[in-house]
């Protein structure tokens, strides 16, 4: 059973919940896709991987402020027909708003220690493209 960091955790990945509107294709659907992709390569590499694929892509001016995986691997699974543009995010807590173009899509997280699943929750994932390159948000909350 999760125990309450787990689903913080999950929580603090999720961040904005919300996906309403219309969906609107990217630039380049294979960049969202790869990152997706990517990310459940290293999560199946273990915590240690993931951690560094996530502090790899966190959105740059946000680098600071990434999570620690505390033991546990999270893979994301995005449902791409609700990809959208989402031009006025800004991450909760902070006026700042990444640079390049921001994208939401509705997600469905399974976080598993070990081999074992210890939870899942469906929310939304914001994917930013800039440069070329694809980047999240999986922020800690400021201190």
């Amino acid at each position: 059973m999760a125990d309450g960091r787990l689903i913080a955790l999950a929580a603090l990945a999720l961040t904005g919940c919300s996906v309403a509107g219309t969906a609107q294709p990217s630039p380049d659907p294979g960049l969202v896709t790869a990152y997706f992709n990517d990310l459940d390569t290293a999560a199946a590499q273990g915590v240690q991987q993931e951690q560094s694929y996530l502090k790899a892509t966190q959105v740059p001016a946000f680098a600071d402020r990434v999570c620690d995986l505390n033991g546990v691997t999270i893979t994301i699974t995005p449902a791409l027909s609700t990809l959208r543009t989402d031009p006025d995010w800004s991450p909760p807590g902070s006026d700042k708003r990444p640079s390049g173009r921001i994208y939401v899509v509705a997600v469905t997280l399974t976080i598993r220690q070990g081999n074992s699943v210890v939870g899942t929750q469906i929310g939304s994932q914001r994917v930013v493209i800039d440069g070329g390159r694809a980047y999240s948000f999986a922020p800690c909350p400021a201190q």
